[in-house]
């Protein structure tokens, strides 16, 4: 890895796995930025955000890490006290402060249309806890999460969603990482999932610099090249 190249971390949401960041990760490499791109459990906040801290941790030397909806809380949560963590983005976003969670942060302004497409499967942890994993349902996905992917590609998606257990959407934050460390936001304005009113309230509460992007809730698939290009913004102004 060279001194100007920081290590891309890239984190998923929910209703999402890594490969929804392969377009990311091509402009990325082909600009020689060293990119991992993480499997977030999606159990509960504090467990996905030491799972995450503890592979940001891992990596030498910088890094800049982005995460995409749910993995909004994740990085926020992972990254406080991480020294090698130069810069967070948010994709379409939830930037908790303290004690919020995603559930209340979605429901903070209007336009969220998510609820009525979850599909939930009672399901009980390794620790015996009972939950229930949320899907969007398959004849649903593309309008709700997707809607500017072309069809075939979010028929893809759908059926390769990962779920999330509702404790985890409804998981309050520890004290945001955001506070301390340059941020940048991507507020993806046809988003359906997380208002862009709401993105942009965080945003701005956060002074993030920001970028609003016409696209779904499923951005980095959508729009690669802007996902790519706000990354590397961020990871030049730290370097």
């Amino acid at each position: 890895m060279s001194a100007q190249n920081p290590t891309i971390v890239l984190v998923h949401g929910a209703f999402a796995d890594s490969s929804s960041w392969n377009g990311v990760v091509e402009k990325l490499q082909s600009h020689g930025y060293p990119v991992v791109a993480a499997s977030n459990p999606l159990r509960g906040l504090a467990g996905d955000s030491e799972y995450v801290r503890q592979l940001v941790a891992s990596v030498d030397g910088p890094v800049v890490l982005a995460g995409h909806s749910y993995g909004g809380s994740v990085i926020s949560n992972a990254a406080r006290g991480l020294g090698n963590v130069k810069a967070l983005v948010f994709v379409a976003a939830f930037l908790p402060d303290e004690g919020e969670s995603a559930v209340t942060l979605s429901g903070k302004f209007p336009g969220s249309t998510l609820g009525e497409t979850l599909r939930p499967v009672p399901v009980t942890l390794a620790d015996g806890s009972p939950v229930a994993d949320l899907y969007i349902e398959k004849s649903r996905f593309h309008q709700q999460f997707a809607a500017d992917v072309p069809e075939e590609t979010a028929a893809i998606m759908a059926a390769t969603q990962r779920p999330v257990a509702d404790a985890a959407l409804a998981e309050g934050a520890s004290a945001p990482a955001w506070r301390d460390i340059p941020s940048w936001v991507l507020v993806a304005t046809e988003d359906r999932n997380i208002p862009a009113r709401a993105q942009t309230f965080m945003a701005e509460r956060a002074k993030a610099t920001v970028v609003s992007v016409s696209a779904s809730h499923a951005v980095s698939v959508s729009r690669p090249g802007d996902v790519a290009r706000l990354i590397n913004e961020a990871a030049q102004v730290t370097g």
